[in-house]
């Protein structure tokens, strides 16, 4: 006998899915909609990257990594200029300290347009992820009943039948006393007498002398006193 399990797709599942797939698409968009837009702006405003740069000279600032050398080396001339003080540190009447000012609000405009830059290519980056989390999703929940066939154990019971069915264990009795086993017999040193060899004879067996001490049972009769002869009849 066999059962039958079947398995359905989670419901909803696929439209969760379809939301992950739009919500990565308009991430998408919206960051290289914003990239375009940074890109252009620092492309209008004609800056070049100084020939003393370390990085991208020469070439026209457009992108986070020209943005970011031109704001090193604007970082540098304004050090140079303030002989290596910042524009916090400059006296309010110093000519310098207008150029030092201008220098700084460059660099964080450089800065902002990197971080922007940055903040795109992050967006962009999820846009993909959550793309492909919901199409997983849907081929996941998209597919079609699962029916599984398996052999059913059932248990008739033989075993607890026969545990009932069993005689009942009697208590353990008192064992008798057990009877000591006797000491192991020791050897014995002495040589039993040599047995008579054939042809030579026994000496004699004498039966015992009666004992002088004993008297007869009968003794004889006295005779008569006074006269001689034979006894009278």
């Amino acid at each position: 006998m066999s059962s039958t399990v079947t398995v359905h797709p989670t419901k909803g599942v696929r439209g969760i899915g379809m939301i992950t797939v739009i919500a990565g698409i308009v991430m998408i968009v919206l960051g290289v909609g914003v990239w375009v837009v940074v890109s252009q702006t620092l492309s209008a405003e004609e800056i070049t990257v100084s020939e003393d740069a370390n990085m991208f000279a020469g070439q026209h600032v457009a992108g986070p990594f020209t943005a970011y050398a031109q704001a090193e080396v604007i970082d540098k001339h304004a050090t140079e200029m303030a002989d290596g003080k910042t524009y916090a540190q400059l006296d309010q009447d110093d000519p310098v300290r207008d150029s030092v000012m201008d220098a700084s609000f460059l660099r964080a405009s450089l800065f902002t347009s990197v971080v922007a830059f940055g903040v795109c290519a992050l967006v962009i980056g999820l846009g993909i992820v959550f793309i492909l989390l919901g199409s997983a999703l849907r081929k996941l929940a998209g597919g079609p009943q699962v029916v599984i066939d398996s052999p059913s154990l059932t248990s008739e019971g033989g075993l607890s039948h026969a545990a009932h069915r069993a005689d009942p264990v009697e208590p353990d009795r008192p064992s008798a006393p057990t009877t000591p086993a006797a000491p192991p017999e020791r050897p014995s040193t002495r040589t039993a007498p040599e047995a008579p060899s054939a042809g030579t004879s026994a000496p004699p067996s004498t039966p015992p002398s009666a004992s002088p001490s004993t008297p007869p049972e009968n003794p004889p009769a006295a005779p008569p006193a006074g006269g001689s002869g034979s006894p009278s009849a």
